[in-house]
C-alpha cells in the first residue's frame, strides 16, 4: 500500500539513490501528479531559465550531478551572450616602486574559512549537530533538495528546515562546499527565506564561490533588494558566466562607488545592438544614479510590463521603486515572503504579506507584533491595519481579561482564509500566554491554547489542562504537547475525541498520538484499524526516513519530511505520512518539534 501524498516524494528519493549509486529502483509517480506542484524549479514570474547552466566544480567527487536551471537576471540575446568585457584598457607602465602582490594580504590565512563546513547561526535559532545529515552522499541530498517543492504546509517543519539548512554542517562527500552551500541557499530561497540564505552564502569567503553559488548568491542578492552584495565577485561572475546581467551588475557595482565613467561604459556594452530604455535596464541605471555623479536621470514606467522578475523586483527594491499591485498579484509566495521581510516598503504594505510569512514560518510573533507596533506609532488614519493594531493593543493591555479575549476574538475572526486565520493565532499568541487559565474563559480555551501552541508556549499552554473537557480540541492539543517523559493515554480518551470530530481530524490526532508514543501498541493497532491509517504500511519514503530517525541523522530526517508535506493546504497532508513524520523527528531527539507538528496537524485540519 502506498502513501498518496508522498509519491514525488519517493519518486526524488529513488532518483536521488539512483543518483548516489545505490541501484534502487525507481518507485514514485510523476510529480505532475500533484495538484499544486509548479511546472518547474523556479515559479512564474522569477525570469527565464538559463538552459547552459556552467559545469560543477567538485572537490571531492569527479562526476556531480548536473546544474538545474536556474533563473538569470536577464536573459542574454545570442550576439550579448558571448561578450565578456569591454575593449582592452590601455597599457600601462610596469610598476618600478614595488611588485609585491597585495591582494595576498586582503584575508589573512587565519581568517580564512574552510567549506569542510559552512553554516551560520542566527541569534535565538538553536543549531543542528555538524553531522545532522549523517554520512548521506552529496548527489542524494542534492537530488532532495531540488526537487523538494516549498513552501511547504507545516509552519513548525518549515523552521526547522530552515535551521537545518542554516546551521554549521559538514560538507557531506560527493560535492563540493561551495555548491553545497549554493543547494542549501537556493532551497532557502524558494522557502521565501530571503535573509537566511543571505547569510549562509556570506558564510563562504567570495574567493572560494563556485560558478553555481554565485548564480545563487545573485539570486540571493536580488531576493533581498542589495545588488552591492554582488560587486565582490561580479567581475568574476562576467567573466565565467558570459551574460548580460553579469556586465549590468558590474556597471552597478562601478557606479554606487562613484565611478560614472566606467558604470556607463558598461551599460553601453550591456546594452550592445539592444535598447537602453528597455525595464531591465533602467532598472540598473537607478540603481547607479544612487552612487554615481553626473548619471541620468531614470524614469521608470511599468506601463508595458507584464511580469515581475526577480531582477525587477531587487532592483525595483533596491532604487526605491514603487511596484505595481497587479505585478505583485502574479507572483508565488516565496517572493511575498521576501517583500515581507524586506525593511523598504511602508510597515502597512507588507502586514498582509507578513501574515501569509508567519503562517509558513518565515515571519515570526515578535516580528508580526513589531510591524503592528510600527504600524500604530506612525498611522493616524483609519485603515483596516490601524484597527487591527489597536485590537492587539487591546489584547495585551486591556485592564479585563474579559476584553482582551473579546479583542483576540476580534483578531482571529477576520481573516477570510484558514492560512490568515492561522496567522492571526500566531499574532495573539503571547497576548494569550498572558492571561490567566480561568473557568470564566472556558468558551475560548480552545482558540486560546491554539494560539499559544502555535509559537510553542506549551508551559503557558499546559496552565489551561483544567479548563478543558476530554475530548475538546483543546484537551487533544494539550495531550499533544504534554512534555511529561512516556506520557501514555487510554483507548477510551483517544476515542473520545473521535466520537466529538470528524473522521479527517480524529485520523491526524492519531498519527500524532501513535507517532509520539502516547498509546500501547495494541491500542494503536486497534485504533489504526478503526480508522483506516495504514501506519504500518512501506515503501522508498517511509525506510529512508524510519531509518535516518533511528541513526539520528536529523538533518535528513527533516528534509524526508519536506518531501511528505509539499502543498500549501494541511488537506493534503496524509495521517500515515504525518506519522512516520512525527516519529522519526522523536527518533532523531528532536520531540518538541515532533509535538509542535502534531498540534498544528489538528490546529489546522
Amino acid at each position: 500500500m502506498k502513501i498518496s501524498r508522498s509519491n514525488v516524494a519517493f519518486g526524488a528519493i529513488a532518483l536521488a539513490l539512483l543518483a548516489a549509486g545505490t541501484g534502487i529502483p525507481a518507485l514514485g509517480q510523476d510529480r505532475q501528479d500533484r495538484q499544486d506542484a509548479p511546472e518547474s524549479l523556479l515559479p512564474p514570474g522569477f525570469g527565464e531559465p538559463d538552459t547552459t547552466p556552467p559545469a560543477p566544480q567538485p572537490t571531492r567527487a569527479p562526476n556531480p550531478a548536473p546544474r538545474p536551471a536556474i533563473v538569470q537576471p536577464i536573459p542574454a540575446s545570442p550576439s550579448q551572450s558571448a561578450e565578456t568585457g569591454g575593449e582592452s584598457p590601455a597599457p600601462q607602465p610596469t610598476p618600478t616602486l614595488s611588485t609585491v602582490d597585495y591582494s595576498r594580504y586582503e584575508l589573512p590565512e587565519f581568517a580564512r574559512r574552510s567549506t569542510a563546513r559552512v553554516g551560520t547561526v542566527a541569534y535565538g535559532n538553536p543549531p543542528f549537530a555538524h553531522d545532522s545529515f549523517g554520512r548521506s552522499n552529496g548527489r542524494y541530498l542534492q537530488i532532495l533538495m531540488r526537487r523538494l517543492d516549498a513552501p511547504i504546509a507545516s509552519r513548525w517543519l518549515s523552521i526547522a528546515l530552515r535551521r537545518a539548512l542554516m546551521s554549521r554542517i559538514d560538507t557531506p562527500q560527493g560535492i563540493s562546499g561551495a555548491d553545497f552551500t549554493a543547494e542549501r541557499a537556493w532551497l532557502l530561497l524558494r522557502m521565501g527565506e530571503s535573509v537566511a540564505a543571505r547569510l549562509l552564502v556570506q558564510s563562504v569567503d567570495t574567493e572560494d564561490y563556485s560558478p553555481w553559488l554565485m548564480q545563487t548568491g545573485m539570486q540571493v542578492a536580488l531576493a533581498n533588494g542589495d545588488p552591492a552584495a554582488v560587486c565582490p565577485y561580479a567581475d568574476r561572475g562576467a567573466e565565467t558566466l558570459p551574460a548580460r546581467g553579469w556586465v549590468l551588475a558590474q556597471a552597478m557595482c562601478a557606479g554606487l562607488v562613484g565611478k560614472s565613467k566606467r558604470a556607463e561604459e558598461l551599460v553601453q556594452q550591456g546594452t550592445r545592438r539592444g535598447s537602453r530604455n528597455d525595464i531591465d535596464t533602467l532598472l540598473a541605471e537607478k540603481v547607479i544614479a544612487t552612487g554615481a555623479s553626473g548619471a541620468r536621470a531614470v524614469t521608470i514606467e511599468w506601463n508595458s510590463v507584464n511580469r515581475l522578475t526577480t531582477w525587477r523586483y531587487g532592483l525595483a527594491m533596491a532604487g526605491n521603486v514603487e511596484i505595481p499591485d497587479r505585478l505583485m498579484q502574479g507572483v508565488r509566495p516565496q517572493l511575498r515572503y521576501w517583500y515581507a521581510l524586506s525593511p523598504r516598503p511602508d510597515p502597512g504594505l507588507r502586514v498582509a504579506d507578513a501574515e501569509l510569512a508567519a503562517a509558513n514560518g518565515v515571519f515570526s510573533n515578535a516580528g508580526l507584533v513589531d510591524l503592528y507596533g510600527e504600524i500604530a506609532a506612525n498611522d493616524d488614519g483609519n485603515s483596516a491595519e490601524l484597527a487591527t493594531a489597536r485590537d492587539l493593543r487591546t489584547a495585551y493591555a486591556a485592564a479585563r481579561a474579559a476584553d482582551r479575549v473579546t479583542a483576540m476574538r476580534s483578531l482571529w475572526e477576520a481573516p477570510g482564509d484558514s492560512r490568515r486565520h492561522y496567522a492571526r493565532l500566531i499574532l495573539t499568541a503571547r497576548a494569550a500566554g498572558r492571561l490567566p487559565a480561568s473557568s470564566d474563559l472556558s468558551e475560548d480555551a480552545d482558540l486560546l491554547i491554539a494560539s499559544m501552541l502555535s509559537t510553542g508556549l506549551t508551559q503557558q499552554a499546559q496552565a489551561w489542562e483544567s479548563v478543558v473537557a476530554r475530548g475538546t480540541n483543546g484537551w487533544a492539543m494539550l495531550t499533544l504537547a504534554d512534555m511529561t517523559p512516556g506520557a501514555r493515554i487510554s483507548y477510551s480518551d483517544a476515542d473520545s475525541y473521535r466520537a466529538n470530530f470528524d473522521r479527517r481530524r480524529a485520523q491526524l490526532f492519531f498519527a500524532g498520538l501513535a507517532g509520539l508514543g502516547r498509546l500501547e501498541d495494541n491500542d494503536a493497532q486497534r485504533m489504526a484499524s478503526a480508522l483506516d491509517v495504514p501506519i504500518g504500511a512501506s515503501n522508498l519514503w517511509t525506510q529512508e526516513i524510519d531509518a535516518a530517525g533511528r541513526r539520528g541523522d536529523a538533518g535528513t530526517v527533516v528534509l524526508l519530511s519536506a518531501l511528505a508535506m509539499q502543498t500549501y493546504r494541511w488537506s493534503q497532508v496524509q495521517p500515515e505520512a504525518l506519522f512516520h513524520i512525527v516519529a522519526a523527528l522523536r527518533a532523531a531527539g528532536m520531540e518538541n518539534y515532533a509535538r509542535m507538528i502534531a498540534v498544528e496537524a489538528i490546529t489546522r485540519a
